[in-house]
């Protein structure tokens, strides 16, 4: 079974930080204790650094509604107010993808620079790249700027995929944590919602797919400002200090200024202790050792890759990408009239993705990670073989088909969904977190780009039912992946994480 953090207690000599001396020195006392007192915070303080990492997360969210619109538009003949219009279907496919592609750039760039720059600059980075791709995108002239705005758009996403999970878990109280991450998938629905919906106001109009990107264009300057009114993450600082990358006494100072900003009033008196303490517990760790590619792949660090590893990429090659592109023609043999109207099927598949993440950030502080992700998946294993079984035995009762649709996205979104970024996003020791997360995210977008490109060969192929038994069968690998390897991470520091976890 998986470990339990709440069955170990550590204590062990730490080292603590003198502010006076800008010297860490050596003290006994205990780091990780068995039952730590929640941290006092403000809420409204604890609002501005979850909404504006967010904001990256709803940007995301929508280019994925509002490219299936601009699609059907820019095609068009008569409202694409282009003559560019006839797009082969491998223009369609690098139109699409294009994106995505540059979200793997991104990936690779933030590994590099990531843990340099930090979390919150590389989210003003992100939200630059979000303007100007949607800028390039909207003004684009001829296909191959197009092309260049989607890939720059794709940096942001990139980034934002990479910083926001890290940035929000370093800074948010830790009986909030996983709530705050959870609302940050919550926003990448919200947005994905929003692309459905203003896309097909738009799809109608000439020119309307310029449009549908325009109308995002202040959420990154908002974004963008808003990053760079918020501070630095104190952990990140704190790595800074103990690692000797700048001088101790200043970053000291200014995690101790981002804390007090982060939680509010409530411990402005208290926030030098709290600093102390979490770089005691930092030290503890080992963080306070400058870390090297090959620790990657070596003890508690492989430990934390293989987690989020594999999390992330079964939350791509359990079906989803490809259950939700083949809900239109599921929607259709069921007798919908609304199936043949693309845009309004996505709005009701996301409106379900937005309840069922409601649902999923209202619980997961209470019920934990593992019980959530071992209940959804094991809805997710029972639709897709009731959609496997529709097309082999039961096609004359498209009720199935309907039931097992609706079930798979509710109970993903319970489970893989949110929590998939909530895990790499506290998995890893700190020093490494920032290349940890950038693999996993790397190994995310890969697997989604080869489950969105095999899906239709392996359909004609194999047919569909056989693909939605076979997504079955690794849904269930998945669930013994879970259940002996995922640990339960609810209520813990990041600090007591990295020490009762890995």
């Amino acid at each position: 079974m998986g470990f339990d953090p709440e069955n170990q207690s550590i204590y062990s000599v730490g080292q603590v930080g003198d502010s006076s001396s800008g010297e860490i020195n050596a003290q006994k006392e205990p780091l990780i204790k068995e039952n730590h007192s929640p941290e006092n915070y403000s809420v409204l303080a604890a609002i501005p650094p979850f909404l504006f990492p967010a904001l990256g997360a709803l940007l995301f969210g929508y280019e994925i509604g509002a490219t299936s619109c601009a699609i059907m538009s820019i095609k068009s003949p008569s409202l694409s107010g282009i003559t560019w219009y006839d797009l082969s279907s491998v223009d369609v496919g690098i139109l699409t993808s294009g994106s995505l592609y540059g979200a793997l750039i991104g990936s690779i760039v933030a590994f590099s620079v990531a843990d340099i720059i930090g979390r919150r600059k590389e989210l003003i980075l992100a939200a630059f790249f979000y303007l100007v791709g949607a800028i390039v995108t909207v003004v684009a002239p001829v296909f191959s700027i197009l092309i260049i705005g989607r890939l720059t758009y794709g940096l942001g996403i990139g980034l934002t995929m990479h910083a926001a999970p890290m940035y929000i878990a370093e800074t948010a109280p830790s009986q909030i944590r996983g709530r705050m991450i959870s609302l940050k998938e919550f926003s990448t629905v919200l947005g994905m919602v929003g692309g459905y919906g203003i896309g097909s106001l738009w799809v109608t109009v000439i020119s309307g797919w310029r449009y549908m990107y325009a109308t995002i264009l202040p959420l990154p300057v908002i974004m963008g400002i808003g990053m760079c009114w918020l501070p630095a993450s104190p952990r990140w600082l704190l790595l800074r200090a103990l690692q000797g990358k700048g001088n101790v006494e200043n970053l000291q100072q200014a995690a101790t200024r981002s804390l007090r900003r982060l939680r509010g009033s409530v411990i402005a008196d208290s926030a030098a202790e709290q600093v102390n303490e979490i770089l005691a517990e930092l030290s503890f760790v080992g963080e306070d050792k400058d870390a090297t590619f090959g620790e990657l792949f070596r003890g508690k660090c492989l430990k934390a890759l293989t987690i989020a590893g594999g999390l992330v990429l079964f939350q791509q090659i359990t079906g989803q990408p490809s259950v939700l592109y083949y809900a239109p023609s599921i929607l259709q043999t069921a007798g919908f009239s609304a199936a043949a109207d693309a845009t309004r099927i996505s709005i009701l598949l996301g409106l379900l993705k937005l309840v069922m993440t409601g649902v999923s950030v209202i619980v997961i502080d209470r019920a934990g990670r593992r019980p959530l992700l071992l209940g959804g998946v094991s809805g997710m294993v029972i639709s897709l073989f009731l959609l496997g079984s529709y097309y082999i035995f039961y096609k004359t009762v498209p009720a199935v088909a309907v039931a097992a649709l609706l079930l798979y996205v509710g109970c993903y979104q319970l489970s893989f969904g949110p929590i998939g970024w909530l895990m790499i996003s506290e998995i890893f020791p700190l020093k490494l977190r920032g290349r940890g997360i950038s693999l996993a995210v790397l190994v995310n977008f890969g697997a989604n780009a080869l489950v969105t490109f095999a899906f239709s060969p392996l359909k004609e192929l194999l047919g569909a039912g056989i693909l939605f038994f076979a997504f079955g069968v690794i849904c269930v690998v998945s669930l013994f992946f879970i259940y002996y390897i995922v640990p339960e991470t609810k209520g813990l520091t990041l600090e007591e994480i990295e020490a009762k976890c890995l």
